[in-house]
């Protein structure tokens, strides 16, 4: 599959995103925990080489717990912290706490110099159907972020004051003009941070089925109640088909409605855990 999504608007956000980073102390990065590669994007760590991190495995309660561990500990280091998180269940108090202490030594430097710092600014930054919206409205208690599982919600920068400790600058998702792999591009596709209006459904859950039946041949089976030990992902599908009443006139399959289903039911965690990109 060819995938390639990069708005005009998204070019603005990077010049903007750049433009604002004298106005910051640190950034907060949002990041799909099933897709922790294919979830950051290259452009946006080149502009914040130069920041320290507070990486947000958001959406952790859909990938797997060893698999979750196993990221947090490659993704920190003396620059980075990394967390879980779930949007599902919002802790501004954690993100406040983390926020300090990633900033620690910067404060502690400024109480000597005897310079009142005043409160952390932080950068939010994510690519789309990360999750950021849901992240900002949960954590600030308000419904000011619209949101949605599409992409392309967020369009303007907004200020939160989450805390007299920590402001937050929420900036729109943001994808790169070319991808590095096709996995990078699936991987992107299969989460929703591509626009579905723009993919063949029908081909990407192909691909999606294909996928975790490799992973975890039980994932398919234990959910829609099939066999799919040495069956190819067309059959897969037309199974589930059969089994969902997916069908069209004349009895034949509705692959559209089957796409819509598996993707669907996947990107929710109906299927239950799953980390695409594993260590």
């Amino acid at each position: 599959m060819n995938i390639n999504w990069y708005p005009g608007h998204m070019k603005k956000t990077i010049e903007d995103i750049e433009s604002k980073l004298k106005l910051v102390d640190f950034y907060i990065e949002i990041i799909d925990s099933r897709i922790p590669i294919a979830s950051r994007n290259p452009m946006l760590n080149k502009l914040l080489q130069n920041k320290k991190g507070l990486l947000i495995l958001n959406k952790s309660d859909l990938s797997e717990d060893e698999q979750n561990q196993k990221w947090i500990k490659k993704l920190t280091n003396e620059k980075n912290n990394a967390i879980l998180y779930s949007s599902a269940t919002p802790d501004s108090n954690k993100i406040v706490r983390e926020s300090l202490k990633l900033m620690d030594e910067e404060i502690k430097r400024a109480n000597e110099k005897g310079l009142n710092k005043g409160p952390l600014r932080a950068m939010i930054v994510g690519i789309p159907n990360s999750g950021k919206s849901t992240f900002i409205n949960g954590i600030s208690k308000t419904k000011s972020t619209k949101t949605g599982n599409r992409p392309g919600i967020t369009k303007t920068n907004q200020w939160i004051r989450l805390n007299p400790k920590l402001h937050l600058l929420d900036t729109p998702g943001v994808l790169w003009p070319k991808f590095e792999s096709d996995e990078i591009a699936l991987n992107l596709a299969f989460t929703g941070s591509i626009k579905d209006e723009i993919m063949d459904v029908e081909t990407l859950a192909l691909k999606l089925i294909e996928k975790l039946n490799k992973q975890d041949e039980n994932l398919l089976k234990d959910r829609y109640q099939l066999e799919t030990k040495n069956q190819k992902p067309i059959e897969i599908m037309e199974e589930i088909g059969l089994k969902r009443g997916a069908k069209l006139r004349g009895n034949e399959i509705d692959y559209t409605k089957v796409a819509n289903i598996v993707l669907d039911e996947f990107r929710k965690g109906v299927l239950g855990k799953v980390t695409l990109e594993r260590l």
